[in-house]
């Protein structure tokens, strides 16, 4: 069954490890039928939550008009979401953590997200999996809260520079991630 699967990146590196990875996945998962629509947050322009809570009062997600009310709607017709990203200090990039806390929107404004897909696809310079833990856990908590069921994760230690990831099989699992929706 053809899903309509949404991508949101978080690294600023257009060349980098995390959008190779991410490359990988889209082109799968096209390739199996799916539409995927892509956001890179390093790109747009999405501030952070200002918790005002008029979130959809004034017919968007956020009364603050940013680019975040580009990706809401995308977000809120998808079957599945894909959060893409490097660690940064051993946490989420700023680049996605203002679409990742304007999720909240949703909340607030009564919309039913319930029942989606989510995966995350992330890299890290460290070769010590526990880096990842400051991505991996708010991610799986978050898609908790949402009722979000997650498919998979892709955690790919010990890639800094540009092109590292060809020297493992990062592309080829997130590839494989595709297999999942």
């Amino acid at each position: 069954m053809s899903k309509k699967i949404v991508v949101i990146t978080g690294s600023p590196r257009k060349n980098g490890n995390s959008f190779a990875m991410t490359d990988a996945f889209i082109k799968a998962a096209e390739a199996k039928g799916h539409t995927v629509t892509r956001f890179d947050a390093a790109m747009k322009n999405v501030g952070g939550c200002r918790a005002c809570e008029t979130c959809f009062k004034t017919g968007k997600a956020c009364s603050f008009d940013d680019d975040f009310n580009i990706v809401a709607p995308a977000v809120l017709e998808a079957d599945a979401v894909v959060f893409t990203m490097p660690v940064y200090w051993y946490s989420i990039p700023a680049q996605i953590k203002g679409v990742i806390d304007r999720l909240f929107s949703f909340v607030v404004g009564g919309k039913d997200i319930s029942g989606k897909e989510c995966a995350l696809i992330a890299c890290c310079e460290e070769d010590d999996m526990s880096v990842m833990d400051g991505v991996r856990i708010p991610i799986e908590r978050s898609a908790a809260l949402m009722k979000w069921h997650m498919v998979g994760e892709l955690l790919i230690p010990g890639v800094l520079n540009v092109g590292d990831i060809e020297k493992t099989d990062g592309c080829k699992q997130a590839a494989a991630l595709a297999e999942k929706f």
